[in-house]
């Protein structure tokens, strides 16, 4: 996931094991204690048994990328086509160091963007056009374009023809962030109009790196005289930014929009990582409205007619209990959030959802004074589906050098558990596992509260982080609050378990746009199956794309699940609530797929193509048959 914002854990000592609350994406953290960068996307362990196509899924021709198969998995990202259908953009996410192999030819030795010709696509005149890789545009050193690739028609006093548009994740020593927009009117020829534009402070701030702030998604949309762009901005909480590009030399922002401050967070179910992550614009009955995909806020609209000054229309609820979950599986848990991207049906009528999650299993510890969500370090042995750690625990301190740390021999306990700060949490681990402990829980600090982050941390026994009042509160403090202190150090409590319990990957969502109640979930079979959550690839879906001529249809790009097709079915066409997503076709490799971006576009033959983006190959394409 995403980096810059932790998550908070609001827990109830009454919750039991079978309302577990939603593990948290990943986060940054500005401690120095050391947390683990956020992974938005997946392993490349395995791959779902492939069955080609299916239904209403045709598959027209692959284009294999240069270096995708040499410079190893993962290195393909989004995918973009343009307003005539004539190229496709795909992101080459390059490395997260950016330090990869260098190449020659045409390729970045870092990251940049794959043109392809897919002009002869559906066109009749051309039966044996092959789509070729044309152009590569590259990035500035140490940025990776990765979710935000969109083509799209302009036309201002300032400009007219196409402008692609694409984000910038900083890596490396020289960190560019911000976005670039380049004129591809002719893509063999691309022009750069401006790079690496974006905020620069945070919360009102300047940042002490000059350059503007990291964003992982944008998009862009003509609006007559005008044009727009609004990025996601990593680094601060109003991170809505949007820029007036009437003038794509020089874009200038005119807004920037924190939708937490209308309360889409939903803290009681513990979704609070509440940021956005992508975005679209439509224009509806002479209105610009901003679909936003805003993680454990869930799907927000917001019109922005007046971009400097946008209204916040509505967005939707995770339910209580995650209703896909309890169909599917019987286990009732609450929702894990992850909004991650969305559009709207070409008749406006309906918004279908991804809600995109890795982790298949969450990781809890449980008490005597309830059952707490707990995020896992990076570098040590896992807590999953066949290890868990159970006994007495011990509040053993900061468990930093030279600082007293009872014994597991002194206090009988099997479990250690410590309170951040002071010192790294690979210090911790050792000087824990040193005294002799078998596992560690720790539990964030005062600053901190009831954050959850991901550890940076190395050692040889599991390590878990809880947010402060669930440390607290399994250590017997009654009723904590974040300024509590801890209990005296040796406290033990009794029969602690950390343990794994399957949730599932992400699945969809089928909202009404009027009302936005959300009306049916779909996911593929082996999604919500623990058989399949480990060794079979990423089974979480990604991104979807709606048919542009059928208002029933959209695509999911699936990771190892590959390409779907689902349908809108509806018992009474007139009421919504009848109204249900079924899958009508796919396509999976026998040797597998990682699709990440699925784009739509009409051919000049009539019918409707698809393109997907596969992170370990290239550009596949499809067509409905």
């Amino acid at each position: 996931m995403l980096t810059r914002k932790s998550v908070a854990t609001v827990l109830s000592s009454a919750l039991t094991a079978s309302l577990l609350l939603a593990a948290p994406v990943l986060a940054t953290d500005p401690v120095d204690d050391g947390v683990a960068p956020s992974h938005q996307h997946g392993g490349d362990e395995g791959h779902l048994s492939g069955t080609r196509a299916w239904g209403k899924i045709e598959l027209i021709d692959v284009v294999e990328l240069y270096d995708a198969a040499d410079l190893g998995p993962g290195l393909i990202a989004d995918v973009g086509v343009d307003s005539t259908g004539n190229y496709a953009y795909l992101a080459n996410w390059g490395f997260p160091d950016c330090a990869g192999p260098e190449s020659g030819g045409i390729n970045s030795p870092d990251a940049g963007i794959y043109v392809v010709d897919i002009s002869g696509i559906g066109d009749p005149t051309q039966p044996n056009f092959e789509p070729t890789e044309v152009n590569f545009i590259p990035t500035p050193q140490d940025t990776r374009p990765g979710e935000g690739v969109q083509s799209e028609a302009i036309t201002t006093k300032f400009f007219s023809g196409e402008i692609l548009a694409f984000n910038h994740e900083a890596c490396g020593k020289n960190y560019k962030g911000g976005f670039s927009l380049w004129d591809v009117s002719n893509p063999l020829k691309p022009k750069r109009l401006a790079t690496g534009v974006g905020d620069r402070t945070v919360n009102g701030s300047p940042r002490q790196i000059s350059d503007a702030n990291e964003t992982h998604s944008v998009f862009i949309w003509d609006a007559g005289d005008r044009a727009y762009l609004v990025a996601q901005d990593e680094w601060e909480s109003a991170d809505v930014d949007i820029f007036d590009i009437t003038n794509p030399r020089h874009p200038v922002l005119v807004s920037e929009v924190d939708l937490d401050a209308y309360g889409v967070a939903q803290p009681e179910l513990d979704l609070t990582s509440s940021f956005l992550h992508d975005m679209v614009v439509k224009e509806i009955n002479g209105e610009f409205i901003m679909l936003l995909s805003y993680w454990d806020g869930g799907y927000a609209l917001l019109n922005v007619t007046d971009p400097a000054n946008p209204v916040f229309l509505g967005d939707t609820e995770y339910a209580a209990i995650d209703p896909l979950l309890l169909e599917m599986t019987g286990t009732a848990l609450t929702p894990e959030g992850n909004a991650h991207q969305a559009e709207f049906t070409i008749d406006n009528r309906f918004i279908i959802g991804t809600d995109e999650d890795f982790a298949p299993f969450r990781v809890v510890v449980g008490g005597t004074e309830g059952t707490f969500n707990a995020t896992p370090g990076t570098d040590v042995p896992a807590i999953d589906e066949e290890t868990s750690v159970t006994g007495d625990a011990a509040y053993v301190g900061l468990a930093c050098n030279g600082s007293p740390l009872p014994t597991a021999e002194t206090t009988g306990a099997t479990i250690a558990i410590v309170q951040r700060g002071t010192c790294t949490f690979t210090e911790k681990v050792t000087n824990v596992q040193a005294a002799g402990y078998e596992a560690g829980v720790v539990f964030n600090s005062v600053a901190g509260c009831d954050a959850r982050v991901t550890m940076l941390v190395e050692g040889d026994i599991p390590f878990v982080f809880v947010g402060r009042t669930s440390g607290l509160t399994l250590l017997g403090v009654e009723n904590p609050t974040c300024a509590s202190a801890a209990p005296a150090l040796g406290t033990v409590v009794q029969d602690v378990t950390l343990s794994a319990v399957f949730d599932g990957w992400g699945y969809v969502h089928l909202f009404d746009a009027a009302t936005l109640a959300d009306l049916d979930q779909y996911a593929i079979p082996e999604a919500m199956d623990p058989a399949y959550a480990t060794g079979y690839g990423d089974l979480s879906v990604h991104e979807v794309a709606v048919d542009p001529q059928d208002a029933s249809l959209a695509y999911l790009s699936y990771y190892s699940g590959g390409l779907r097709a689902v349908q809108i079915q509806c018992s009474d066409p007139a009421d919504t609530s009848t109204c249900e997503l079924v899958e009508v076709g796919g396509y999976l490799d026998p040797e597998g797929n990682n699709f990440w971006g699925v784009e739509t576009f009409v051919g000049d033959d009539g019918f409707t193509y698809i393109l997907a983006s596969d992170r370990d190959s290239g550009l596949w394409i499809f067509r409905d048959p």
